[in-house]
């Protein structure tokens, strides 16, 4: 039987940022697109994530564009307004990239709950789907997934924890 073709590795850069709230990982590509942001303590996570979207992947250490560097720096220490300012770039299915696409409109300072956001993306009974796709975020802060809480006002899951979810919230004036 012939073996299968492979397809090569796909190659990204890591870099890391200490935060407040832990390290965070940067990993972007060749042309300095922000590709996930997760933390140092769920870095097991976050390759599985890279896999799940693209495959094999090669991760090298590799400094993160000093522009994005200070965005993320900036937003920590309170100039919350940088975020806006990344490029990122995400893989995923169409339904997971709608999801995301619509968390990085959801402005700083506001939370909105899992079933909202899945009216917003015209699928109001897709809120567990919502759910689903928001879990697998790959670019935490920067697609504001700590955005979205439970249909109660409560905190919900966050990939990161909820301390960090907690934290952030109230770092953007969200009383939690």
């Amino acid at each position: 039987m012939p073996a299968r073709p492979t397809k090569p590795p796909v190659s990204f850069g890591l870099d890391r940022l200490a935060t407040p709230i832990g390290i965070a990982l940067l990993i972007t590509d060749a042309e300095g697109a922000l590709r996930a942001l997760d933390w140092e303590d769920y870095e097991h996570r976050m390759r599985e994530l890279l896999r799940l979207h693209y495959g094999l992947v090669d991760l090298s250490d590799q400094p993160a564009p000093a522009a994005m560097r200070t965005a993320l720096s900036d937003y920590f220490d309170g100039d919350l307004g940088q975020l806006s300012d990344i490029a990122w770039r995400i893989a995923g299915t169409p339904f997971q990239q709608k999801v995301w696409n619509a968390l990085a409109q959801i402005p700083v300072g506001t939370t909105m709950s899992y079933g909202a956001l899945a009216a917003r993306i015209d699928t109001p009974k897709a809120i567990r789907a919502v759910g689903h796709a928001n879990g697998s975020n790959p670019i935490s802060v920067v697609l504001p997934c700590h955005r979205l809480i439970g249909a109660d006002g409560s905190l919900v899951k966050y990939g990161g924890g909820l301390e960090r979810k907690r934290w952030l919230l109230r770092h953007e004036g969200v009383a939690v």
